[in-house]
Parts: C-alpha cells; sequence; structure tokens
C-alpha cells in the first residue's frame, strides 16, 4: 500500500484499567518486599473491594429495581402492579436513565459523537450496503427529555432516538479473495478516472474537501503533543490496494479497528395497540468501526443504493442509444450488436449479483452480531456493568495507595504520572489513569490525606486496615469458619 494511501485512525486513550485485578494485586504484592507488608497489603486490597462494593450497593439496588419496571418483557406487568399514573412512570423513566448514565460513565463508557461515527463510517469493511434505521419505529420522547434535563456536550443527531456508548479498541483483519471488492475497485478507480477526464471531478470536489475538514483526527502530516495521549488505529481497505496481478488473484488481508465494547439503548414507538414502556439495553463486543451500523436498532432491509440506480439506468440508456445508432445504419454489423448486447446484460447482471452477495454478506453479520458480538441485554447487561464500575474502582484505589506507599507524598500530578508509568513498566498496557477519582476514595477511606501544600500522602499499612476496621464480609466469613478452637 502507498504510504500517501495510509489510513490512520486517531481515538483519545481511554481510563479504563485493561489489568485483571487478581493479576495486578498479585503482581504489586510481589514487589513489596517483607513478608509481613505483603500480607497487610494482600488485607488491604480485601478491605478496599469489600467497602467499595458495599458502597454501590444501594445504588445498584435502585438501578436493578427501576429496571425491574422498563424490561420489555416483563416491565409491563411489574408496572400495572404498582398501579402508577402516566406522570409518575415518566418520573422513574428519568430516575433510572440517570441512575445507568451515572453507571456507564463510572465504567468508563463514552457516548459516540457525531465525528467518531463519520470517522467510522467513512470506509467499508465487510457489509458493503447502506443500512438506515427505521425511525418511525423508535420512541422520540424519552431520550429527547433526558438530555433536556441533563445536557450533554457533542451529542449524535440521533441522540434523542437511541444512544450508543463504547468502551475499548482493537484490530480486527480478514484475509480472503474479495474477487468482487476487487472488481468494485477497479470500477470505482474507472469512474474516477472519467470524472477527472471530462472534468466532473470539480463539482464533486468541493463537497469532499468540506467533508474532510471535518475530520482533523485523520491528518497524518500534523503531529501535536495532544496525539501522545491518543491511539492510533491503520485500516487496511480494498480500494487503497495497489494494482497488480498479484494482488487482484491472490488472497489479501483488510484490517479495521474496533470498539471493543458497544451497548446501545433506546425505545421502541408506541403503537396503535400498545403504549410501549420497556427500554432496550444491548450489549456487544468486538464491533469494526466501519461495520457499526450492524449494532443499530430497527434496521431497514437494505437495497440498491442511489448510486447503483444511476449506473444501472444510465448504462441502460447508453446501451440502448447505442444499439439504436447502430440498427440505424445501412449496414448493421450483427456482432456489434451482439457485444453490445452482451456488454449491457452483463454490466447489469454484475450490480444484480453484487447487491445479492452483499445482501447473503450483511446476513451473515447480522446472524454473527446476534449469536457471536452480541454479550448480553436487560438485566444482564446491567449486572455486567455494575461490576464492572467496582472492578475499575478497586484497581484505581489500589494502585495509587501502592504508589503512595512506595514512593512517598506526591502531587496530583506526579501521582497520575506515576500510577500510570507503573501500569506501563509492570503490564505493557497505557490508560489514561483517573487519579482524582482515585485518591477521592482514600480520602474517603480515611487513608490518604494532604500536607499544608496539597501533597498526597498515605498512612501505613496496618494503620490502614485498622483505619477500615472489620468488614461485614469478614464477620460472615468468620461466622463460617465456626467458632475458634482454644
Amino acid at each position: 500500500m502507498n504510504k500517501r494511501n495510509k489510513d490512520v485512525i486517531r481515538l483519545e486513550r481511554e481510563s479504563v484499567i485493561p489489568i485483571l485485578k487478581p493479576k495486578l494485586i498479585m503482581t504489586l504484592a510481589n514487589l513489596i518486599e517483607l513478608d509481613s507488608d505483603r500480607s497487610e497489603f494482600l488485607k488491604l486490597c480485601k478491605k478496599v473491594e469489600y467497602i467499595i462494593r458495599a458502597w454501590y450497593l444501594l445504588q445498584f439496588e435502585d438501578l436493578m429495581q427501576l429496571y425491574s419496571l422498563f424490561d420489555p418483557v416483563h416491565g409491563s406487568k411489574n408496572l400495572v402492579q404498582q398501579n402508577l399514573s402516566s406522570k409518575e412512570i415518566d418520573d422513574l423513566e428519568q430516575n433510572f436513565l440517570t441512575y445507568l448514565f451515572q453507571v456507564m460513565d463510572k465504567s468508563n463508557f463514552k457516548i459516540t459523537t457525531n465525528e467518531e461515527i463519520e470517522i467510522a463510517q467513512s470506509g467499508q469493511y465487510l457489509l458493503n450496503l447502506p443500512i438506515t434505521v427505521d425511525e418511525s419505529k423508535l420512541d422520540k420522547k424519552l431520550l429527547k427529555r433526558f438530555f433536556y434535563e441533563h445536557p450533554h456536550e457533542n451529542l449524535p443527531e440521533f441522540a434523542d432516538k437511541y444512544i450508543i456508548f463504547r468502551r475499548g479498541t482493537g484490530i480486527d483483519s480478514t484475509t480472503d479473495y474479495f474477487f468482487m471488492e476487487k472488481v468494485d475497485m477497479i470500477i470505482a478507480r474507472l469512474w474516477a478516472w472519467i470524472l477527472k477526464v471530462t472534468r466532473l471531478e470539480c463539482i464533486l470536489s468541493r463537497k469532499l474537501s468540506s467533508r474532510q475538514s471535518k475530520d482533523p483526527k485523520k491528518n497524518d502530516e500534523i503531529i501535536t503533543e495532544l496525539e501522545q495521549e491518543e491511539l492510533n488505529f491503520e485500516r487496511i481497505r480494498i480500494e487503497n490496494m495497489e494494482l497488480s496481478i498479484h494482488n487482484l488473484l491472490s488472497k489479501i488481508t483488510i484490517q479495521e479497528p474496533t470498539f471493543d465494547r458497544i451497548i446501545v439503548v433506546y425505545r421502541q414507538a408506541n403503537t396503535k395497540t400498545k403504549n410501549e414502556r420497556g427500554i432496550y439495553v444491548k450489549h456487544f463486543k468486538n464491533i469494526p468501526m466501519a461495520d457499526m451500523e450492524i449494532v443499530l436498532p430497527e434496521k431497514k432491509n437494505p437495497t440498491l443504493t442511489p448510486m447503483d440506480w444511476v449506473q444501472f439506468i444510465s448504462s441502460a440508456i447508453i446501451g440502448l442509444v447505442t444499439l439504436v445508432g447502430s440498427l440505424e445504419k445501412p449496414k448493421a454489423d450483427i456482432w456489434v450488436i451482439i457485444a453490445i448486447l452482451s456488454g449491457l446484460i452483463g454490466y447489469c447482471a454484475k450490480i444484480y449479483f453484487t447487491f445479492q452477495q452483499n445482501m447473503a454478506t450483511y446476513q451473515n453479520l447480522i446472524t454473527q452480531s446476534m449469536y457471536d458480538k452480541q454479550l448480553d441485554s436487560g438485566r444482564g447487561t446491567l449486572l455486567h456493568l455494575c461490576d464492572d464500575v467496582i472492578q475499575q474502582e478497586v484497581k484505581e484505589v489500589i494502585i495509587s495507595f501502592f504508589i503512595l506507599m512506595e514512593q512517598g507524598k506526591s502531587t496530583r500530578q506526579d501521582l497520575d504520572h506515576r500510577c500510570e508509568e507503573l501500569i506501563q513498566e509492570e503490564f505493557g498496557e497505557k490508560c489514561n489513569f483517573d487519579v482524582d477519582d482515585a485518591v477521592q476514595k482514600l480520602e474517603k477511606l480515611g487513608i490518604v490525606a494532604r500536607d499544608g501544600i496539597g501533597r498526597y500522602y498515605c498512612v501505613g499499612l496496618k494503620r490502614a486496615n485498622e483505619i477500615i476496621g472489620t468488614t461485614t464480609e469478614e464477620l460472615v466469613l468468620k461466622a463460617k469458619q465456626g467458632p475458634s478452637v482454644s
């Protein structure tokens, strides 16, 4: 692939710590020299998790109780039992969404912006059909009211109908012959050459340049300090492939960045027979950015694109005009007529069969998204999110305390930098560490404080365990062990 055709996507580095909690705790414990301190550290880690879990228990319980009223499967029956007025139900809906968005934020999920969606959809991967949402089947009041009462910046244009949360990034690659896609690429390049020769390219270039100007994160020429905090992902696409006999006849590998986790929230529109109150929460994994349409709710069945119809009709008109012109000649060549008809039929067949192949691919992707890529929905997704929040909070607190314990007093910036360094050096991972959230919890626990000039410092391990005291979980474990034998 030519360097000038290199397609790089840049995304902001996230705050999620991509390390399993047991691995994190044991790695940090092994860095402690004294056995007594190591034992106290492991005890502190357990106490921290017990306390943080208890802090969130009531909030999560409220979230699950509220969702039981808006579960698309059983929620309507539960609402009937509660005998609530329409105004009360509306308020409970907003309370549920408030809790849900708080959990999403704590679990480091971000609302997908218009810019991210434009970047994602600026290329094609496995899905080659235009997918649109049937907006008439989606409710437009629920989310509109929520964002009116809880304003958010940079919301996507569809935020009144559905919302897409994303977290984590990765890479997906596929190796195949892609014969039909290569044919499309050759035709597209030929079409671009025709536009250039006929100077029609100038008419379309204005629209293209205005679209590219809205895509600052795909500029490979300007590298700023901010980009050091971003993740770079390269797209390898058939459109940018070098034309050669080897590439056209052999297998090639294409590559696309993925969103590691996607959660879609929406409600169906009311019908003549039913007033919809169910709120759908669907959880997907490893979704290629260019194929993000497969997670959209209430998708319309794809049809031939306007460009397909233009090409189809234009080819038919040109073919018929040429055919009529040949027939009007005094000595019409039958072979010329056969060639024209064959070319016209062949091109129309190509459009038809390409569409059929794309439809088959689309059906396979939808099936895969339902069975392989959909992790869970509804209550299962909420339980997963609640556990995510606890795991992330525990890891943030443990890392921050460990740095203060090992390296002494630190400013907020120093602590942030040292935590990120530790994660990079010991685990080979990079993240944008959320130091503010971590120290806030450490201060709430009473095991970290600030000196006169604002530097953070921690108490000793043994003292930290004494301050937290005996947790309910520890009392339960002690009771399970039975009375001690003297």
